[in-house]
C-alpha cells in the first residue's frame, strides 16, 4: 500500500441511516469504505473475504452484541473502535482498552477517533 492510499474501513452497524452517513463521510476524510454489515453473522462472514485496515463496530446489532466481531478483528490484528450509546462501561473487561466513540457522534468526533486509531497502529 502506498503511503497516500486511503485506509480501508469496515463498518459494522445496523442503523441504515448511520451507515449511509458514514459511507458519504469517510471518503471525504480520506478513508475508503471496504464493506458494511448490519448483523453479527454478516460481519463475521464478510471478515473472511475483506481486506481492511480499520473497523468501526457498533456494540449492539439489533439486540445482538458484536463482541465476536471484535474478537475476530483482534485475532487478525486489525484496529477497530466501538460505537455505542452506553459508553465504555457497557464493554466486557477484555475490551477495557478498546477505543469507544459515543453515539450520537458528529463528523469531528469520528474524524478524530479514526485519526487516533490510525496513528496508534
Amino acid at each position: 500500500m502506498t503511503p497516500d492510499a486511503a485506509k480501508r474501513v469496515f463498518i459494522v452497524e445496523d442503523e441504515f441511516m448511520l451507515v449511509m452517513l458514514m459511507e458519504e463521510l469517510l471518503p471525504t476524510l480520506g478513508y475508503e469504505v471496504a464493506g458494511t454489515a448490519a448483523s453479527l453473522d454478516q460481519a463475521l462472514e464478510q471478515l473472511q473475504a475483506l481486506q481492511i485496515d480499520l473497523a468501526v463496530v457498533d456494540v449492539n446489532l439489533a439486540g445482538t452484541e458484536s463482541f465476536p466481531v471484535a474478537d475476530a478483528l483482534r485475532e487478525r490484528g486489525t484496529p477497530f473502535l466501538f460505537t455505542t450509546g452506553y459508553g465504555q462501561q457497557g464493554l466486557p473487561p477484555r475490551f477495557a482498552d478498546a477505543p469507544v466513540l459515543a453515539k450520537p457522534f458528529r463528523r469531528n468526533d469520528i474524524e478524530a477517533a479514526l485519526a487516533r486509531l490510525h496513528a496508534t497502529h
